[in-house]
């Protein structure tokens, strides 16, 4: 007689994965980063490239009400802090009208600034003085080593729109936050 195999379905590709998370710096006692919980969790569709390479790696084969808990050491997430990504932009980069506006620079606060391309990066003011404003380009995880401690609540097959798009699409009574990539 065939043995049956269970038809619990497993985190791999086509699949859009329902997930809970504490993300801690460093380990488990480390300080909170960000939480996601059953009210507000996080959905994605698994494989597409939207998360980290590593993250999905930790979390393939797993199957719902599965428990998970790994660490991503800067290279397997979001690389060291480069120096080269902390630059100083002149005082006249940041003016409207000839007036910088007031707060903008602010030590700790993330501005978007756009490159001779076009291309919008996120930055983060450090310091500033009448001639220049030193911004952090690094992603705000860079050289953090992260701890991922969690819970796979629901696994569902992909639709072929879902697979088109390239991302999931909430579904009737599915929460939860997701990230809108511009398609």
């Amino acid at each position: 007689m065939a043995s049956l195999q269970s038809t619990k379905m497993i985190v791999e590709e086509q699949h859009v994965i329902t997930l809970t998370y504490d993300l801690r710096d460093t380990d488990a006692k480390g300080e909170m980063l960000e939480r996601t919980d059953a009210e507000d969790p996080f959905t994605f569709l698994f494989g597409v490239g939207q998360l980290l390479p590593s993250f999905e790696a930790k979390l393939r084969g797993l199957k719902e009400g599965d428990h998970f808990s790994f660490t991503l050491t800067p290279e397997d997430a979001y690389g060291e802090s480069i120096s080269e990504n902390i630059v100083d932009i002149p005082m006249e980069n940041f003016q409207i009208e000839g007036e910088v506006p007031e707060n903008i620079l602010t030590p700790g606060n993330f501005i978007t600034m756009r490159d001779t391309y076009g291309q919008e990066h996120l930055g983060k003011v450090v310091s500033f003085n009448e001639i220049s404003a030193r911004i952090d380009f690094n992603h705000v995880m860079a050289g953090r080593t992260l701890h991922f401690d969690g819970n796979i609540l629901r696994i569902r097959k992909a639709t072929s729109d879902e697979m088109d798009h390239g991302h999931h699409h909430p579904q009737e009574g599915e929460a939860g936050h997701h990230h809108h990539h511009d398609e």
